[in-house]
């Protein structure tokens, strides 16, 4: 964990609800994708926690959607803001494990860390696939991103008003070597049921530090209590138990 004042850079829609902004700073804290921040607002008292959508060189872009007062806010902030943020939290994905073509499945605002983990991928020499998940065409986001790193990109709404009418999982490829995966519950235990391969799962909670102290996000494993703020959000299939 790293304390920084970093700097807005840029704050814009990407849809109706959905924002990308970008900050500068240092970026040393971060050593895998899938990591991510918790940033504090004026006149809250607990900070937000967001996944890493890329970093860049000196630069970071988190996606958030607007779904409260805490993120209203961040809406409202403009560019040369200093935001106080905690750095390179959770353990992020591991990419030694893909294979050479991993698929890698988000549905909503857990589909940010994975642009991250599909640029290493390339880098490293992999053929990621992605699949991409909303309820309808007019929540899409960061397809054509995707695109631009010359891998296969589907999307699927579940209202079919745009790509593959279903969910990610109508939409798997009928070959991949391991998935990665991000998203609501319900999708992750979709997920889970239907894929073939290990893989790896990043969870959403709620926090209350984002780094292990308080434990108010712990989630019972097959080795015991795991904090989806330290030993998380990415846990491996094998070892997750789901609540009924």
């Amino acid at each position: 964990m790293n304390q920084q004042i970093l700097i807005i850079t840029s704050n814009r829609p990407l849809t109706a609800a959905v924002y990308e902004m970008k900050l500068a700073g240092d970026m040393s804290a971060f050593t895998r994708p899938g990591q991510f921040v918790n940033i504090r607002l004026d006149g809250f008292y607990l900070r937000r926690p967001i996944s890493v959508c890329n970093i860049d060189g000196n630069e970071l872009t988190i996606l958030y959607k607007v779904v409260g007062h805490g993120t209203e806010a961040m809406s409202r902030l403009t560019e040369d803001a200093r935001l106080d943020v905690l750095c390179g939290l959770g353990n992020g994905y591991d990419l030694s494990k893909s294979g050479d073509n991993p698929v890698l499945l988000g549905g909503g605002v857990g589909i940010p860390p994975l642009y991250l983990l599909a640029r290493q991928l390339v880098a490293k020499g992999a053929r990621p696939s992605v699949v991409l998940g909303f309820n309808r065409a007019d929540e899409v986001f960061y397809e054509e991103e995707f695109r631009a790193l010359g891998i296969p990109v589907t999307v699927a709404t579940a209202d079919g008003s745009y790509g593959t009418k279903g969910f990610i999982t109508d939409a798997l490829p009928e070959k991949y070597s391991y998935f990665y995966t991000c998203g609501p519950e319900p999708m992750l235990k979709a997920v889970y049921r239907k894929t073939v391969t290990s893989g790896q799962f990043s969870f959403e909670a709620r926090m209350g530090c984002g780094f292990g102290a308080c434990m108010g996000c712990s989630c019972k494993t097959v080795t015991g209590y795991k904090r989806i703020c330290r030993e998380g959000p990415v846990l491996e299939k094998e070892e997750i138990l789901w609540e009924s």
